[in-house]
């Protein structure tokens, strides 16, 4: 790539460790359904809106439920996540993460996040990454999930940074591919075996810098 202009993360499994608790809410409404739902089971759910992920949920239960009694069920979720996230603090920023994002940033380099959830303020907020980012697009400001690239190019055009000079910053595959079909370059937060679209994939936050991720996408 010509230049790296713009970082733009996700938030969940990036910058902190949220997935738990949606997890937790989750596997709760579950198991009030009368069904069990396993870690296994939620890594179908990486990445994706909250409404999908409750049509995945009762899918794995076997269950058909209106319309009207689906979003019942999934705001009853989100009150629930929402509990566990409003005592959330700076301890629960990932490793890595306020290093990387402070660097981007000594660096001018621009940064954004591209998030589904509604609720990435509230999480930015108590944690005390807002002040880092240069745009914040969230679930509010989306009406595609990924992988559709709205959210991404969203974001660049906060930024006024052309898509090519954009590199994303992802834990799911479904951010990876969004961010393959925004035009942008990819680094993978995790395992290679899930995130094998990526250009560049590291275990956390913690294993990269601006000058090695320079490096990586310098031929590009």
């Amino acid at each position: 790539m010509p230049e790296i202009k713009a970082c733009l993360f996700d938030l969940d499994g990036v910058l902190v460790d949220t997935a738990k608790y949606h997890y937790i809410a989750w596997r709760e409404l579950a198991e009030q359904l009368g069904f069990v739902f396993t870690e296994q089971d939620n890594e179908r759910l990486k990445g994706v809106s909250r409404a999908a992920s409750l049509n995945i949920l009762l899918e794995i239960g076997g269950l058909v439920l209106d319309e009207e009694r689906k979003t019942q069920l999934a705001e009853q979720k989100n009150n629930r996540y929402v509990e566990y996230i409003s005592k959330m603090d700076s301890s629960e920023i990932l490793p890595g993460a306020l290093a990387f994002l402070k660097e981007c940033r000594n660096q001018g380099i621009k940064v954004a996040l591209g998030s589904a959830s509604k609720n990435a303020m509230t999480i930015l907020n108590n944690t005390g990454l807002t002040p880092y980012f240069d745009a914040i697009i969230d679930g509010t400001h989306t009406s595609a999930a990924k992988p559709d690239p709205e959210v991404f190019l969203l974001g660049a055009k906060a930024l006024s940074v052309a898509p090519g000079d954009c590199v994303v910053f992802e834990d799911a595959e479904a951010g990876i591919i969004a961010a393959i079909r925004a035009g942008m370059s990819s680094v993978g937060i995790g395992s290679p075996a899930t995130l094998a679209k990526a250009n560049l994939v590291v275990p956390s936050l913690e294993q990269i810098s601006v000058a090695a991720l320079r490096e990586s996408f310098a031929g590009l």
